[in-house]
């Protein structure tokens, strides 16, 4: 009789453990993806700027067409209909992109000094710092998600209930490499 009894806490202090386990990996899942729609937030805030700005640099830099034409395909894809690894890849090519064209912005003074551009320019730059921000919160959230897919023993959980990893948001190669500045 003693062993039933011992049988049937060892259930129970495992079925507990599932339940608890379960919980705290629909948490952090709920976490990445409030994390992401902030994030997401400011990408399309992001994602609405780039057409006046590249219209303002356009009637300026009439011989810079690589640069803004990459960044014009980027951006005329629709974005409410992008899923997350999409808008998260494409965010980080646009990246690239508008660094390219503030680079190309800094070769016409005359542009530089344009209210239009100014205005573009420091509200880019307040999203920038608002996607890195919130950057940092996903990842975070992120990490901590994989974490528990990833760690004994609640990977066994996770894998019975079809958790899988979610995708961080990085920067390419490319961005990491210093910018040259020829004087």
């Amino acid at each position: 009789m003693t062993i039933i009894y011992v049988v049937i806490f060892i259930i129970l202090i495992l079925l507990i453990y599932i339940f608890i386990t379960y919980n705290a990996l629909v948490k952090s899942d709920n976490f990445v993806k409030e994390a992401f729609s902030t994030m997401d937030v400011y990408l399309k805030k992001r994602w609405d700027l780039i057409p006046n700005l590249v219209e303002v640099v356009k009637s300026y830099a009439a011989y810079e067409k690589d640069v803004l034409n990459s960044v014009t395909a980027l951006r005329n894809n629709a974005y409410d209909s992008l899923t997350a690894n999409n808008k998260l890849s494409i965010n980080e090519q646009l990246s690239s992109g508008l660094e390219k064209l503030l680079l190309v912005a800094e070769n016409y003074p005359d542009l530089k000094a344009n209210e239009n551009f100014k205005d573009l320019s420091k509200n880019l730059t307040q999203v920038e710092d608002e996607i890195a921000n919130s950057r940092k919160y996903y990842n975070g959230c992120v990490r901590i998600f994989n974490n528990k897919v990833s760690m004994f023993p609640s990977n066994i959980i996770a894998s019975i209930f079809k958790f899988k990893k979610a995708k961080m948001f990085e920067i390419d190669t490319e961005e990491k490499n210093n910018v040259k500045v020829d004087l």
